[in-house]
């Protein structure tokens, strides 16, 4: 599919949407006072094929050190734009853009408190005063990058919607898409024109709806900024690749998308190669029959016969198959086209999700053959919503935020509930937020049956769905008492 044009973007040295070649970035995870730990993992994100480096800002000193982080790189002759990410607090976005190339700000939290999850009441005077408010404290902060030639990031997170959005919308993509449209509108009043927009969730369905609702809302309004896409918390491992291939290859494959980032609890410059490859996708092919599945190097087929959505690829490696084949079945899957998933490669049976998944042996095989390793159909289902056959995990990739040791964490949870799996099948079903810091955190919750977020440092809170029920444990003890929790619970 053609690709939808977009007005271009200039950040720094580079440019965003205008026809030019999809933008790769991801976040540094250290600590954004540490100017020497900064630059160390912005070089590994950049030697790795990051385009762009963001970084977060979450008080004064962090926006101001980022001058210190700009200069240490730009004295080393690296020019790659920095992004400052801000939550809560719209006078450290005035700091940062002195010393950035874009700033991102969050309409949930940028004017809005932090959201609650109380219902509020507004008249519509009431909810215009609301929107004054915002447009008087944001035109400033779109002065002083117009002066500094800053390019700004409108980032909407499904977890951080403010409670007067909620109270409109409701938790629905309208309300996601209004979020943004709201801080829009006031770029294009203003003739600000160096934007970029993002919707992220960890939910593959809400981001790929969202994403497509909001280009509508843009086309019917004569808007045409850049995209930048990414599934939220989409976890680690296979899991989380796959489901960023299904969220992000999605659009990419409607033709949507600027700039993408796939968001791992990982290393963030293992998150590069991932996106690079959903980029450098297999060129689509005619659809072929299931008699035969064969298709050259590096193409793509897919069609649907009774219900059962059908891929067939040609690639070397296996871990190529398991990401395109999720990029491929995103947009039908999530449409609800299809409902079983059977994967082809080099013409032979690859993988079949019409098999019973509790005959599924689990080792480390990379063949994805039916009945042998994690059956990557099933993978690849749960990721776009259709159906669910293991526990899920709803983890961040981190940042300078992040307030213990969250792939270590994710570690020990996972091989907690896999033991509690053992004696409670319950627990296989379940969805589990683990989460760096509370800016998404108790927000995505409502997607999670039970969530483990950090509330300071070294101290843990633990959710049920949105609701927190117990604060600040010593983070020694909340796995331990996360898993007592559930079994509790779920009794």
């Amino acid at each position: 599919m053609q690709r939808r044009q977009t007005t271009p973007t200039h950040v720094g040295n580079i440019i965003i949407g205008g026809g030019e070649p999809i933008k790769v970035q991801s976040m540094t995870t250290t600590n954004t006072n540490d100017t020497a730990a900064c630059v160390a993992q912005a070089k590994r994100i950049i030697s790795a094929g990051g385009e762009l480096v963001r970084l977060t800002t979450q008080g004064r000193r962090e926006a101001e050190n980022m001058a210190n982080i700009s200069a240490a790189l730009k004295a080393e002759g690296i020019m790659t734009p920095l992004v400052a990410d801000v939550h809560f607090n719209a006078n450290v976005a005035d700091i940062a853009a002195l010393h950035c190339e874009k700033v991102r700000v969050n309409p949930g939290n940028y004017v809005d408190p932090a959201r609650t999850f109380k219902k509020l009441e507004y008249t519509d005077e009431e909810y215009a005063a609301e929107l004054q408010k915002i447009e008087e404290r944001f035109v400033p902060f779109l002065n002083i990058c117009k002066e500094h030639k800053t390019a700004v990031r409108i980032g909407v997170n499904h977890g951080s919607l403010s409670d007067r959005i909620m109270s409109r919308y409701g938790d629905t993509p309208a309300g996601i898409v209004e979020s943004c449209m709201e801080f829009l509108r006031i770029c294009k009043r203003e003739q600000f024109n160096d934007v970029v927009l993002s919707i992220k969730a960890s939910n593959t369905v809400v981001m790929v709806t969202s994403v497509r609702l909001l280009v509508e809302a843009m086309d019917k309004e004569d808007m045409h900024y850049p995209l930048h896409l990414g599934v939220t918390e989409a976890g680690e491992g296979e899991d989380g690749r796959i489901k960023s291939a299904v969220g992000i290859g999605a659009l990419l494959t409607e033709g949507i998308g600027d700039t993408i980032r796939v968001s791992l609890s990982e290393e963030p410059e293992c998150e590069i190669p991932v996106a690079r490859k959903l980029i450098q996708r297999p060129t689509p092919t005619l659809p072929v029959r299931e008699g035969d599945a064969s298709v050259a190097p590096h193409t793509v087929a897919r069609w649907i016969e009774d219900d059962v959505l059908y891929i067939a690829l040609n690639e070397e490696d296996p871990e190529d198959v398991k990401l395109y084949a999720a990029m491929y079945a995103g947009s039908p899957l999530i449409d609800g086209k299809a409902h079983e998933l059977v994967i082809y490669n080099k013409g032979e049976l690859f993988d079949d999700s019409r098999i019973d998944p509790l005959k599924v042996v689990e080792t480390p095989s990379l063949t994805g053959r039916a009945g042998v390793g994690l059956c990557v159909s099933l993978s690849i289902l749960q990721a776009a919503r259709v159906r669910f056959t293991k526990t899920e995990y709803i983890s961040c990739p981190g940042c300078g935020r992040t307030l213990y040791d969250l792939q270590g964490t994710i570690a020990r949870i996972k091989a907690a509930v896999a033991e509690a799996a053992t004696d409670d099948k319950r627990f296989a079903t379940l969805k589990i937020g683990i989460m760096g810091c509370i800016v998404n955190g108790p927000g995505e919750m409502a997607d999670a049956d039970y969530g483990y977020v950090g509330a300071g440092p070294n101290k843990i809170s633990l959710y049920k769905g949105k609701e927190c029920v117990e604060k600040a444990i010593p983070e020694a003890e909340a796995v331990e008492k996360l898993i007592s929790f559930i079994k509790a619970d779920i009794k």
